[in-house]
C-alpha cells in the first residue's frame, strides 16, 4: 500500500511541477505546486477503497494436500472423523474393500479394543499399538496406532507385522525342536553311563557291548545334528551373496552321487544318472551343490522303499538347467508338502528317527536354492513316489564369453 501512495506522489509532482515550468511559471513555484499535488495524491491515496481493498486482500492459501499425501503412504491409513471414515488411502481400500469404508469405521475395523480407541477421550496423540489378527486374511497381523489430529479428527495407521511374527514363532519353534531333538540323544547316552558305570552291569561283556553300540548311534545322531544346524546356518549367512562361479552343473551331481555309490557298497546300482552335457553352465557354489545332492540323494534312499530305483536327471530347459531326484517310496500325502522345507518338520517323525533323519536336509535344501536363486518343487504321489525339481537359471554363452 505505502509503495503505490509514493508512486502515485511521485507522479503527482512530477506532472504539476512539469506543466507549470511549460508555462513559465519559476522554478520556486513550480516546485512548490509540485510538492502541494504530491502531498495531496498521498492523501488521496490513503483514502482509496482500491487502494485499501488490494492492500487487505488475503493470501492465497495453499492447496490441501493430506489426501494426496496419505494416498502416498504405502501402510493402510485411515481419518476418522466423529466414528465416520472421511478418507482411507489405497492400500487400505486394497485391504478392507471400498464397500467397508463408506461410513462407520465399525464396518472395517470389527474390533473391541479398536473401537475403544477410536471412541475414547484419550488427550495422548498417538496411542499404544494395538495387535489385530485376520484383517484382510485369517492369518495376517497387524499393528494398529491411533494418532489424535484434534477437533475428534484421528489418522489410523496399520503396519503389516505377518512377517515379524512368523520369523518369531520359526525361532521360538526352532529353539524347542533342537533343544528336544539333542535331549533325548544325551537321556539316553547319560542313562547308559550310569548303567556301565555299576560294576555289576558294566561287568557283563554282552551287555556292555549293546550299550556301546547304542551310545555310539545316539552319539552320531548327535554329531549329525550339530553338522546340520552348521550347515544350516552357514547357508543362512550366506543368502544374499549369489554365487558368481560358472560351474557345469551335470559334472558336480556326476561326481556327488559317485560319492554316494561308493558308501552304499551293494545297494550302488539303484542310483541311475540321466545326465544331458549339452546343459548351459550355472553360477553356483560347488560345495552346496554337492550337499544339495546329497541330501537328496540321501532322503531318496532313506525313505523309498528298498530295492527300488532312484533316478537322478539333470537336463536343459529353456535355457535353465534343472535336476531332478526321483524315488520309488511311500509318497507324501499333500497336506504335507508345504511344511517339507521347514525346520525339523517329519511326516512320521518315529520313521524318520529310525532312518536317521535329523529333520533339516530340506531346510538346508531350501535355502540353497534359494541362495542360488533356483526355483524348488516337490511333487508326490501317495503309493508310487516323489519327486524333487530344483531348476537353476544358466549362463548365456556370451555373458561367459565376456
Amino acid at each position: 500500500m505505502i509503495e503505490r501512495r509514493m508512486m502515485l506522489a511521485i507522479w503527482a509532482f512530477g506532472a504539476v511541477a512539469v506543466t507549470s515550468l511549460l508555462f513559465s511559471a519559476p522554478w520556486v513555484a513550480s516546485g512548490a505546486a509540485g510538492l502541494a499535488a504530491a502531498l495531496f495524491a498521498w492523501g488521496a491515496a490513503a483514502a482509496d477503497p482500491a487502494v485499501v481493498s488490494i492492500a487487505t486482500e488475503p493470501e492465497p492459501t495453499a492447496p490441501d494436500v493430506t489426501a494426496d499425501l496419505i494416498d502416498a503412504i504405502d501402510d493402510p491409513l485411515l481419518i476418522v472423523e466423529r466414528q465416520r471414515i472421511s478418507h482411507a488411502n489405497a492400500a487400505a481400500v486394497r485391504l478392507f474393500g471400498a464397500d467397508k469404508l463408506d461410513g462407520d469405521f465399525r464396518l472395517a475395523l470389527r474390533h473391541p479394543l479398536a473401537a475403544e480407541l477410536l471412541t475414547s477421550d484419550e488427550p495422548s496423540t498417538v496411542s499404544t499399538p494395538i495387535e489385530l489378527v485376520g484383517i484382510g486374511q485369517k492369518d495376517r497381523r497387524w499393528a494398529m496406532t491411533v494418532h489424535l489430529l484434534g477437533d475428534g479428527v484421528r489418522l489410523v495407521r496399520l503396519r503389516d507385522r505377518t512377517e515379524s511374527w512368523v520369523a518369531e514363532r520359526m525361532r521360538v519353534d526352532f529353539v524347542a525342536n533342537a533343544s528336544h531333538e539333542l535331549r533325548t540323544p544325551l537321556a539316553t547316552l547319560l542313562g547308559f553311563i550310569e548303567t556301565l558305570a555299576d560294576s555289576s552291569a558294566g561287568g557283563d561283556e554282552a551287555t556292555r557291548q549293546r550299550f556301546l553300540s547304542i551310545m555310539m548311534r545316539e552319539a552320531r545322531r548327535m554329531q549329525q545334528l550339530v553338522d546340520d544346524l552348521m550347515s544350516l546356518s552357514r547357508v543362512e549367512a550366506d543368502r544374499f551373496s549369489t554365487p558368481q562361479t560358472p560351474v557345469d552343473l551335470t559334472a558336480v551331481v556326476e561326481e556327488a552321487v559317485a560319492v554316494i555309490r561308493s558308501g552304499l557298497g551293494e545297494g550302488a546300482d539303484r542310483i541311475s544318472l540321466d545326465l544331458d552335457l549339452s546343459c548351459p553352465k550355472v553360477r553356483a557354489d560347488r560345495v552346496q551343490i554337492t550337499q544339495l545332492v546329497h541330501n537328496l540323494v540321501g532322503n531318496a534312499i532313506k525313505y523309498g522303499r528298498p530295492d527300488t530305483p532312484i533316478q537322478v536327471l539333470v537336463r536343459p530347459v529353456g535355457g535353465k538347467v534343472r535336476l531332478q531326484v526321483v524315488d520309488q517310496g511311500d509318497g507324501i500325502a499333500p497336506e504335507h508338502l508345504p511344511r517339507l522345507t521347514e525346520r525339523f518338520y517329519r511326516v512320521d517323525a518315529g520313521r524318520s528317527r529310525a532312518v536317521g533323519g535329523t529333520g533339516l536336509g530340506l531346510a538346508i535344501v531350501k535355502h540353497i536354492a534359494e541362495r542360488h536363486r533356483a526355483n524348488l518343487n516337490i511333487a508326490s504321489v501317495v503309493g508310487r513316489g516323489t519327486t524333487v525339481s530344483i531348476t537353476f537359471p544358466g549362463i548365456e554363452p556370451e555373458a561367459l564369453s565376456s
